[in-house]
């Protein structure tokens, strides 16, 4: 297992991750989700064993490997343990074959037995035709998808990813997410991934986290609000500003703070219902998702964008869809405040 405990990570004396506990547990598949400047990157850094944590340590089986008290400093064994394809990777001159050979050579494989690690890890990622061809030759989806087949030709135990189909084409991200379903389909390979694409997320995924502000969020990512909280008087019901609506909540907290509502907290309906929901919100349905089986994400722009999760019966009965109404309602006690 591949663990961060009691992190808090600076730059420039400004907290950017402040996390008690991270697992990444064996043939897990996690993916991280959250806005920009959230702290996913330098979290997967941080695992990756590239940056040491200015407090805390990681964990590697147990082990201190980075960081902690004795400021330990990761071994060679620990590294090979680990790979990270960056948001926009590098590659190496030469053609992508080379390329993806290029850690097997370093870690001193007979050439015989790279050709064919090289030709059988391009078949399971789809680039075998690409494997003549040099960098300015690859579109940036088909430089994403050579970095994680070269990532992969080393047979790390965990490998991290960070926004792995930010540039590629719409077909891509099938392909990709594919590809690594089989790679865990074949022995127990860790995943950690940074994603802005919160249908791939949920589609590919095991576990989905969100972080904001750098810390892990309550909820996922649908329904987060950066506000600042009226100073009312401890545990005053609180209406807060959030686009043209007014959220109600139950906190004592005042200042700079991160609402959070969970879509699958929001009651659905097609016009208002008597009930004690404190925020009730009349709007149209801008998007219809199936990101689970059984499960639709409905989105609605009712003064802001809010997303609710129902059955996919219920969205049936409702009659849901793209600029239909809807109304959206949840309980103040159902906002989170963080």
């Amino acid at each position: 297992m591949l663990e961060l405990v009691g992190v808090r990570h600076r730059y420039g004396g400004r907290v950017v991750l402040d996390l008690e506990r991270f697992e990444v547990p064996p043939g897990a598949l996690i993916a991280m989700v959250g806005p920009n400047g959230s702290g996913k990157s330098t979290l997967l850094r941080l695992l990756a064993l590239l940056e040491q944590p200015t407090e805390g340590e990681v964990r590697l089986d147990g082990r201190p490997v980075s960081g902690g008290p004795a400021r330990a400093s990761p071994n060679a064994a620990a590294r090979q343990r680990v790979t990270l394809v960056e948001q926009r990777p590098m590659l190496l001159r030469g053609t992508v074959r080379a390329n993806l050979g290029y850690g097997l050579r370093v870690r001193g494989m007979r050439r015989t037995e790279v050709n064919r690690v090289t030709e059988d890890v391009a078949a399971r990622l789809g680039v075998t035709p690409l494997l003549e061809r040099h960098r300015h030759e690859l579109s940036e989806g088909e430089v994403q998808r050579v970095a994680v087949a070269r990532a992969l030709a080393v047979d790390p135990a965990v490998l991290l990813l960070d926004e792995p189909v930010s540039s590629a084409d719409r077909a891509a991200p099938q392909t990709l997410y594919g590809a690594l379903a089989q790679e865990r389909r074949r022995r127990p390979l860790a995943i950690c991934l940074a994603s802005h694409q919160l249908e791939d997320a949920y589609r590919w995924a095991d576990d989905v986290r969100a972080l904001a502000e750098g810390k892990l969020s309550p909820v996922t990512p649908e329904n987060l609000f950066r506000v600042d909280l009226p100073n009312t008087g401890a545990g005053d019901l609180k209406h807060i500003r959030v686009g043209t609506i007014e959220i109600a909540a139950m906190t004592d907290r005042a200042g700079p703070a991160i609402l959070a509502v969970a879509p699958s907290d929001i009651f659905v309906s097609r016009a208002p219902l008597t009930s004690s929901a404190r925020n009730v919100f009349a709007g149209r349905v801008t998007r219809l998702a199936r990101q689970r089986p059984g499960a639709v994400h409905v989105t609605a722009d009712v003064g802001v964008e809010l997303i609710a999760v129902v059955t996919e019966e219920a969205a049936r009965d409702l009659q849901l869809a793209p600029g239909g109404p809807v109304v959206f309602a949840f309980k103040a006690s159902a906002v989170r405040v963080f």
